[in-house]
């Protein structure tokens, strides 16, 4: 065993300690996906901790994919980190497109029903509601405050659709929209061209032009889940590029030794977050 298998003394939380000398282990003795680590006893004594605070360093290591647990067996070497990444990465595509297309169910119509009934005071409020937003988009951006704004935006035209059980929705709505506003917003050229989206559902609503207001409101939000969704297929594309290793080879990158008994692993991490917003 390495100097590494030595009782833990430093301070700060012991899980968190455990955890990042276990994760140390494993990548300065190069260990391999599949390969077994000591048993339970054996690892707390080495490292002179407690078999339960042991364990939860090893479930902390299990949820990223560090390591795999099969009881009756021991702990394994898992795949990595970046399995579990490209897993989620999968999972934020469908639950975007599921969101992109409850937003559409929601909004469009919305934006809709807002042209047709509109009072004066509504379109006057929305008015100051977009020149709010339009100032808020002025570098240098506070992009908390931009979202606030933007999904507000959003939010007023619901209530000016005046349907009693499509305000039950705003809610949901804007918890919708807040789930990701703000990353979306910094994707490159979002800015604007939610500005120009905004300029022109406000337009349409303000002359009374439904077509266009539901024209305008589709092409909005079409136009955020395609920014959206290109952004998570960067990150996939680059999760697959790293695993691959930066010449093309597989398992190049880092320290990794060759194997031929198995499929290449995904281990870079990213903490990219694709989102909903505008």
């Amino acid at each position: 065993m390495g100097s590494l298998w030595s009782p833990i003394k430093e301070s700060g939380s012991l899980t968190d300690r455990i955890v990042a000398r276990l994760d140390e282990l494993i990548r300065s003795e190069d260990l391999q996906e599949g390969q077994r680590l000591p048993s339970e006893r054996e690892m707390a004594r080495l490292l002179g901790v407690s078999r339960p605070a042991l364990r939860e360093a090893v479930r902390v290591l299990e949820a990223r994919g560090r390591v795999v647990v099969r009881h009756g067996q021991g702990v394994f070497v898992g795949a990595g980190d970046q399995a579990a990444i490209r897993s989620r990465l999968a999972s934020m595509e469908v639950s975007l497109a599921e969101l992109f297309a409850m937003r559409q169910v929601l909004e469009v119509p919305a934006a809709q029903w807002a042209a047709g009934v509109a009072t004066p005071r509504d379109i006057e409020s929305l008015g100051h509601h977009l020149e709010a937003e339009e100032k808020a988009r002025v570098e240098p951006i506070d992009f908390a405050v931009l979202r606030q704004l933007d999904t507000a935006f959003h939010l007023r035209i619901v209530e000016m659709a005046k349907n009693r059980f499509l305000l039950q929705t705003q809610g949901v709505l804007q918890e919708m929209i807040n789930s990701g506003m703000e990353t979306t917003l910094t994707i490159p050229g979002r800015v604007d061209q939610a500005r120009k989206d905004h300029r022109k559902l406000f337009e349409a609503i303000r002359d009374r032009d439904a077509s266009a207001a539901r024209a305008a409101a589709e092409a909005h939000i079409e136009g955020a889940r395609d920014a959206a969704l290109a952004r998570i297929h960067r990150e996939q594309a680059e999760a697959a590029r790293n695993d691959s290793g930066a010449d093309g080879t597989p398992g190049s990158h880092g320290a990794q030794r060759p194997r031929t008994d198995r499929k290449p692993t995904d281990r870079k991490p990213t903490n990219g977050k694709p989102t909903g917003g505008s």
